[in-house]
């Protein structure tokens, strides 16, 4: 088995010049550096890990803790993730909460003890035992999604967002404007999404109808049976318009609208937030919010990165996003 050695010996340089090379740490000219990787290449010469990381005290891993491994927001964000470590010689280990908050704080102490180089966190809720948790672990670590107190967060411009949609609905003459959310469990989804279309209903002097309010769960079919819910409690007082604050949800609310004879938009426009592959061509085709999920990922894995080199950075980054208006308003 070809060993560090061999290759130094081949190349005609020190075992140390080697590792320079094959870490990408310390100087080593191009010539040298292309003569030794022309040699790794020939021989076939695998670094072993363990001895690697002995070296560099790193495991070369990076823990990435997500709420729902098969949506597409995730697939976006570890995408983007991905790139950026994976030209750094990162890998990434996975896990998947199924959104059960106390599992999040499980997957950091086992994370923690992988002895990952660093964790990132796409985030659904915000509490104490968390946070703390967080403190414990001592891991470099970043949040997606939520404001962590104390922890280095990139967050979605969740309120203006939902704004632009409300007052979007509003220009176009709607004024009765269901909305369906999720739980305020989740701050940035769940509250500030709901204050933002409040805020802009009473700013255009709108009333809010509880009975145009609903509140799903993220799934196609709790948009189906909320969107159901308001249509029954509304009676003859029925919305023009529903905002739905997930792409999948508005999808729901728009196959139980059909399904009732209701024409899309001529007779309800919906709206949702994800800019997700079925928004694009379901018919009507869903007018959304677009958040760039995978530069999301992307500027996680370079601030996490700074974060382990002792970087200092920043403890908030807010993310742009982009109106997609579509047929469906």
């Amino acid at each position: 088995m070809t060993t560090i050695n061999d290759i130094a010996k081949l190349a005609n340089v020190s075992r140390t010049t080697v590792s320079r090379a094959l870490n990408s740490s310390g100087y080593v000219s191009e010539d040298v550096r292309k003569r030794i990787m022309k040699i790794v290449e020939e021989t076939g010469y695998m670094p072993s890990q363990s001895a690697k990381s002995l070296r560099t005290k790193r495991s070369g891993v990076i823990g990435v803790i997500l709420p729902r491994l098969s949506t597409e927001t995730s697939t976006r964000v570890v995408n983007g993730i991905n790139e950026v470590l994976a030209k750094e010689g990162f890998q990434i280990l996975l896990t998947d909460t199924e959104l059960d908050k106390d599992k999040e704080i499980d997957y950091i102490r086992l994370l923690k003890s992988r002895h990952v180089d660093g964790i990132i966190l796409l985030a659904t809720n915000i509490n104490d035992d968390l946070i703390e948790t967080i403190k414990q672990v001592q891991v470099p670590f970043l949040a997606i999604g939520q404001e962590l107190p104390g922890v280095t967060s990139l967050v979605y411009d969740d309120y203006h967002a939902s704004a632009d949609l409300t007052n979007m609905l509003v220009h176009k003459g709607h004024e009765k404007i269901a909305f369906i959310g999720v739980s305020p469990e989740d701050p940035s989804v769940g509250k500030v999404r709901e204050q933002a279309y409040r805020d802009m209903m009473e700013e255009h002097g709108l009333p809010v109808s509880e009975a145009m309010v609903g509140q799903g769960d993220f799934t196609i079919d709790s948009g189906y049976e909320q969107m159901k819910t308001i249509l029954r409690d509304c009676k003859d007082d029925k919305p023009t318009a529903v905002f739905a604050v997930t792409d999948r949800m508005a999808i729901g609310a728009m196959e139980y609208l059909k399904e009732q004879g209701y024409k899309i938009p001529e007779d309800m426009a919906v709206v949702g937030i994800g800019a997700s592959s079925m928004s694009k061509y379901i018919t009507p085709s869903l007018t959304t919010i677009d958040y760039f999920n995978k530069d999301a990922g992307k500027k996680a894995a370079e601030l996490l990165l700074n974060k382990i080199n002792d970087k200092k950075i920043e403890e908030k980054f807010e993310l742009t996003y982009r109106l997609i208006l579509r047929d469906s308003v």
